[in-house]
Formats: structure tokens, sequence, C-alpha cells
């Protein structure tokens, strides 16, 4: 258990920090989710749409260093490719 002042507020901050966190992880798997379940569908036009306003949430959380920058790069990535895949 934290003994100083300091440290006591450290921990109140740090379990504030990991909720807000959790839930702006959760907004990015949501958004990620959507996109896949468009692809599913089969719908490229709406798989697109969708696509545009989750690269958006993908790039904010990434720029919160919520998560790495090469994640969400790797997510966009592979979330395009599924894309492009339906037309062929």
């Amino acid at each position: 258990m934290a003994n100083s002042a300091q440290a006591r507020k450290r921990a109140r901050q740090a379990n504030t920090h990991r909720a807000h966190n959790a839930s702006l992880r959760s907004t990015l798997r949501t958004a990620v989710k959507r996109v896949q379940k468009a692809i599913l569908a089969g719908d490229q036009a709406a798989a697109k749409n969708i696509y545009q306003e989750s690269v958006s949430v993908i790039d904010r959380i990434a720029d919160k260093d919520v998560i790495h920058k090469n994640k969400a790069a790797r997510h966009k990535s592979r979330l395009s490719a599924q894309i492009k895949a339906l037309a062929g």
C-alpha cells in the first residue's frame, strides 16, 4: 500500500487513467468490429464508409498512446486489404 501522500495520489491517478484507457480500447475494438461486420456482409461501399470512420478512431487512440502506432497501422492495413478483396 502507498505510504506517502504523493504515492497515494499517484495510485488514484493510475486507477483513473487505467479506466479511461480501457474505455478507449473498447471504442477501438468496437470500431474494428463494425468494419469486419460490414466486410462479412459483403457490401464494399458500406464497408469503405465505415472504414473511413474507423480510421479516425484508430488514429486518435494511437495518438493518445493507448495503442502503439504500428498496431494502429496494422489494423488499418488488414482492414483495407479485406475491403479491397471484396471487389475481386
